[in-house]
């Protein structure tokens, strides 16, 4: 991060939580930009490019699972969710309409603010993977049945067709593919690809499981590729039938 502050929006219609948590972060040296409506935090959003996004559910004008689904559309900005609710299924949602963490209220001013500095630390190590001097210095790429994975460019290709992962995507995949016909821990999965200080809720590897068979998968519901461990993990494996594919190829 550089020296200008890190800008957090806050889209939050319940003043009893937006004032002391705007004071609060302030107070630890953020930008806080604050909204209670749900349009105009996508309008903040577009226009002041903030580093981190922290979303109510129940917004006026557009909800924060909307409002999320949107940003997620149209940017990498790390996503929290507050939210009041228990129901296992709403947390969930957000995780799965593309939301990095959520918070359930009651939630201690603390807790909030691991929760941040973690997401940004993540953001940090996304954006150091990207650079060069982070990459091998020659092409190494794995092949596994038709998925072709390019460690130098960052690239996958899926029967000759260049696939379009997020950078978390790309980094599951790797390890993945890396330890083809291996069981691997979810533990492991999550220390590997989001990091031992991870702080945030482990189901968030079966949302991007998800993701990944979505893109790589003939029939997602039927894995051959990526397979579940019950009560283990998950285990990358090339299935009979799927002749390699090099980058180019028709």
């Amino acid at each position: 991060m550089d020296d200008k502050p890190i800008t957090i929006l806050l889209v939050e219609d319940d003043e009893s939580i937006a004032e002391p948590l705007i004071f609060g972060l302030q107070s630890e040296g953020y930008r806080v930009l604050h909204t209670e409506d749900g349009l105009q935090g996508l309008a903040l959003a577009r226009s002041d490019q903030p580093d981190v996004a922290l979303l109510d559910v129940m917004l006026p004008s557009m909800d924060g699972f909307t409002l999320c689904r949107t940003l997620r559309q149209e940017s990498t900005l790390p996503i929290l969710m507050l939210t009041a609710r228990h129901q296992e299924m709403e947390r969930v949602m957000g995780l799965e309409l593309g939301a990095d963490d959520y918070v359930v209220k009651p939630f201690s001013f603390r807790e909030l603010l691991a929760r941040i500095r973690a997401v940004l630390r993540r953001r940090q190590l996304d954006r150091s993977a990207l650079s060069p001097n982070e990459l091998p210095a020659s092409s190494d790429r794995l092949v596994v049945g038709a998925i072709a994975l390019d460690r130098t460019a960052r690239e996958v290709w899926r029967s000759g067709q260049l696939l379009h992962l997020t950078h978390r995507e790309y980094n599951l995949l790797r390890v993945l593919m890396e330890h083809v016909g291996e069981a691997l821990p979810r533990q492991e999965l999550l220390d590997q690809v989001w990091g031992e200080d991870w702080i945030g809720d482990p189901r968030t590897l079966d949302v991007h499981i998800r993701w990944l068979r979505e893109k790589i998968e003939d029939d997602p519901s039927a894995a051959r590729y990526i397979q579940t461990v019950r009560g283990h993990g998950y285990r990358f494996v090339e299935p009979l039938g799927a002749p390699p594919s090099a980058p180019g190829e028709d």
